[in-house]
């Protein structure tokens, strides 16, 4: 009896755990709390941090149960993560849900978007510096665009084997948006640059919503054909959106279908945490680097505001800058709040959508840049 007792004790996870499992299980649990009590990015947190819970339970190799044994269900669903299955779908998502209308009515705000890509090339330079190889360097760096799917994109293509300290660092940075932008912005603008109003943006007919999204494709993949996964299913989705007659299709791609792909995703990207894998000094410094990209992000996207200004008569609330991270629509969001601390009358949320929504296709375009500058 005691011999059998043994056998089974060293066959749980209580006899088979190390630290490290131990460690990612409770950044899995700070994950679903900041989810939940402070919520924190919700619908990305909660499944990241369940699937730290999944990928750190300790079992034995061989049973066919772990993500990276090939005839697990696990492994089955990270293989939508590996191959760039899930990012597309979310973006086909995004699409369907984002309105390009401030972008349109005031096209000089796009510029804000392409500023704040700066993060991403600067993050590339400092990784190299680092030691990281090339095709590593630039997977990091997009961690500076603030979106996660296309981070994951660009990682599966380049350094699938970064796929989780990356998706993990892109989407923890997007989930503290408001903790990280805020102490920057302020930073950098003064109490006047702050309370700079917007003046109302025109009016943009449904003939620019349908045309926009058949044009900006042509022109952005031309420019980058290596963003055509992204940029194809995000202007596909904005088009079934503003095309009215495709209206089911459209409610499909921004409810259900992105909904799936987000839990896929969430669940396989936490689970792939495991810690014997992910604790290594590679993930630390990608976490570093992850931080000083988005910081350098938001700071580039402010400065280039008030370097506009040097030369605009109507002059742009630098605030807007910070919004060109692509972290839709949190960056925005914090961009309007802190236009209102000033002025609590100073609408600045339907202004900030348009450098915010540029940026979801500037750091398409970059992924797209990296992954051809890599090949």
């Amino acid at each position: 009896m005691d011999t059998l007792f043994l056998e089974f004790f060293q066959n749980t996870g209580f006899y088979l755990c190390d630290y490290r499992n131990i460690i990612m299980i409770i950044v899995g649990m700070i994950f679903i709390f900041l989810g939940i009590a402070k919520d924190y990015e919700p619908l990305l947190l909660v499944p990241i941090g369940f699937g730290m819970l999944v990928g750190n339970i300790p079992i034995f190799k061989g049973l066919g149960l772990g993500i990276y044994e090939k005839t697990s269900v696990l492994n089955y669903l990270y293989f939508g993560v590996t191959q760039g299955i899930y990012p597309p779908l979310i973006f086909l998502g995004i699409g369907a849900m984002t309105d390009f209308s401030t972008l349109l009515a005031r096209p000089v705000l796009m510029l804000l978007g392409a500023a704040a890509q700066a993060g991403i090339f600067i993050t590339f330079l400092g990784a190299l510096a680092l030691g990281f190889l090339p095709n590593e360097a630039a997977a990091i760096g997009i961690i500076g665009g603030a979106d996660g799917p296309t981070a994951i994109f660009l990682t599966a293509k380049l350094a699938p084997q970064l796929i989780g300290p990356i998706a993990v660092a892109a989407y923890s940075y997007m989930a503290l948006v408001p903790v990280i932008q805020p102490p920057i912005m302020k930073f950098l603008t003064t109490r006047k640059e702050r309370l700079i109003r917007m003046e109302d943006p025109r009016h943009v007919t449904k003939r620019e919503k349908i045309i926009f999204p058949v044009i900006s494709f042509l022109l952005c993949c031309f420019l980058a054909p290596a963003a055509l996964p992204l940029l194809g299913m995000l202007c596909f989705g904005n088009l079934l959106k503003e095309a009215v007659v495709t209206e089911r299709l459209a409610v499909t791609a921004r409810t259900a279908l992105i909904d799936i792909a987000t839990i896929l995703l969430g669940i396989t990207v936490g689970a792939s945490t495991q810690g014997d894998v992910f604790l290594t000094q590679s993930s630390v410094k990608i976490f570093v680097l992850g931080a000083l990209s988005f910081g350098i992000a938001t700071a580039s996207g402010v400065l280039f505001a008030k370097f506009m200004n040097l030369f605009l008569k109507k002059k742009i609330n630098p605030l807007l800058g910070a919004a060109g991270v692509s972290a839709v629509p949190d960056s925005a969001r914090v961009v309007h709040i802190m236009g209102q601390r000033e002025d609590p009358s100073n609408f600045l949320l339907m202004h900030a959508m348009a450098p915010n929504v540029s940026g979801v296709i500037g750091s398409a375009i970059a992924a797209g840049v990296l992954w051809s500058l890599m090949i």
